[in-house]
């Protein structure tokens, strides 16, 4: 099964098992590491599984995901002056930045079209655990908070197909798992040096 997902080399997919666990304070560190060097482009995906359905985080939700008119929605980014995520990763230096709201069962349509936006010679930062199901990124760290052990069901579906599970202990553990990403400039492979 696995041969048959794209391959998305210069991505590096982060995955989480819960909220607040650090997906977007690793971004921003892999953005502000790699900006000067490389074109980088941010994604952040939330997968929805029936239009007008529950809110993905539970509860009530604002209503943001579930007003979604077609199979999936990309939506860029333009002000760096607030605290949403995608703010965040624009104002850490991306060139842009994007959140696909899609469809669970259309992400593969959402993905194609995110992809024929975007310059071919980008790198791709990108959180997402669902994506990990249709495509092979160059590397896929999965964060765990480790003061809590639930997993969301979206984590526990591909933690079994992540490069490097960072245990985030909200220390200095984003830090140094940053300074072991490289990136093969001839080819845009964005890897996980363990050698470090």
């Amino acid at each position: 099964m696995e041969s048959q997902l794209s391959t998305i080399n210069q991505m590096f997919l982060i995955g989480s098992t819960g909220r607040n666990s650090g997906k977007t304070t690793l971004a921003t560190a892999l953005i502000e590491k790699f900006k000067k060097e490389f074109l980088i482009i941010a994604l952040k995906i939330t997968t929805i599984e029936h239009k007008d359905g529950k809110c993905p985080r539970g509860g009530d939700g604002c209503g943001v995901c579930t007003n979604i008119q077609d199979n999936f929605e990309l939506i860029e980014e333009v002000s760096t002056s607030s605290n949403k995520d995608t703010s965040l990763l624009l104002k850490a230096g991306a060139e842009k930045v994007y959140w696909l709201k899609c469809l669970q069962s259309h992400l593969d349509e959402g993905m194609e079209y995110f992809m024929s936006v975007i310059p071919k010679n980008s790198l791709i930062i990108c959180e997402s655990n669902s994506l990990r199901n249709i495509i092979v990124p160059g590397s896929f760290v999965m964060i765990k908070n480790v003061g809590n052990n639930i997993a969301k069901k979206s984590a526990s579906a591909v933690i079994s197909k992540a490069d490097f599970i960072l245990e985030n202990d909200f220390s200095n553990s984003i830090g140094d798992f940053v300074d072991k990403v490289v990136v093969d400039k001839e080819n845009m492979n964005i890897k996980i040096n363990s050698a470090m």
